[in-house]
């Protein structure tokens, strides 16, 4: 009885919709969950965030960055991250859910977002979470040398990652700021033909000794557009244990590394700030 009358409180709540600096945002209730809700900006999802249960990751690509979360330290050490692109917030409040103690900072351009999300899904009183609007890669020349376990960039402007977090210049920066043995993890997105995605691969092999990238099968063998999940660190990856997570997601995906990596790169070249772009426009049928 009382699941049911959560249920029918969630039923009743209401959407909220408001402009900020990237476009109408959304927050659209989740009917199956009580106090969860999912941010759109012009249309495209972006957040899925369950106040109740913050440990609850919907979107696939957030779940496997929350899976590198889990692997980038021993379980329950406190993490120090950086996450450039806020949205709701949903992997700083991942980390403070799973990790508790843990230091985070958040770089997320977008003031009126950050404000309109404090509003309506705050973050918890007793996270240690700093957020500032500024951009990303402004924002990460403003922390200390080695300061971070994890670095995770989830960064989009009108569903695409501008062109000056796309470079060899930009990744000197997260190496920097990562300490011996932490992991920068980015969101990516593409479709056929794969060049930006080829293009990012090659740009942290140029930066990162060792590098992974998890995606559906479908957008690895560039039959759709999608997001992929690339992993890069100065230390040996967690390669199988990335795999078996992955693995048994609720929609499975695929971990390369090594020789099938750079294979899949194809020869690509780096990406410099001279020839940065930004990353390729999504289909419409992509947030049908």
């Amino acid at each position: 009885m009382a699941r049911n009358k959560q249920r029918d409180r969630a039923a009743s709540a209401a959407s909220v919709a408001e402009t900020v600096d990237g476009g109408l945002a959304e927050l659209i209730p989740d009917r199956e969950r009580p106090r969860a809700w999912t941010l759109l900006i012009d249309g495209a999802p972006q957040s899925h965030v369950d106040l109740d249960d913050p440990a609850f990751l919907s979107f696939e690509y957030q779940r496997r960055l929350g899976h590198i979360a889990d692997l980038a330290a021993p379980p329950n050490r406190p993490l120090q991250v950086v996450h450039l692109g806020g949205g709701a917030f949903t992997l700083a409040r991942y980390v403070a859910a799973t990790r508790p103690r843990s230091t985070q900072q958040v770089v997320e351009i977008d003031g009126r977002l950050v404000e309109l999300v404090r509003r309506e899904i705050p973050l918890d009183a007793g996270a240690r979470i700093r957020v500032r609007s500024i951009d990303a890669r402004a924002g990460l020349a403003k922390v200390q040398d080695g300061w971070a376990d994890l670095v995770i960039a989830d960064v989009f402007s009108g569903a695409r990652t501008p062109a000056h977090l796309t470079s060899t210049e930009f990744l000197g920066e997260v190496r920097r700021v990562l300490r011996p043995g932490g992991f920068y993890a980015a969101n990516l997105a593409d479709g056929p033909p794969l060049t930006h995605l080829r293009g990012q691969i090659a740009t942290a092999a140029a930066v990162f000794p060792e590098l992974a990238l998890t995606a559906d099968p479908t957008v690895l063998r560039g039959r759709r557009f999608g997001n992929a999940v690339l992993l890069a660190s100065d230390r040996e990856l967690p390669v199988a244990e990335l795999t078996r997570r992955v693995a048994t997601d609720p929609h499975p995906g695929r971990v390369e590394h090594g020789r099938e990596l750079a294979d899949f790169a194809g020869g690509a070249a780096p990406v410099t700030d001279a020839s940065a772009k930004p990353s390729p426009v999504p289909p419409a049928s992509v947030f049908r």
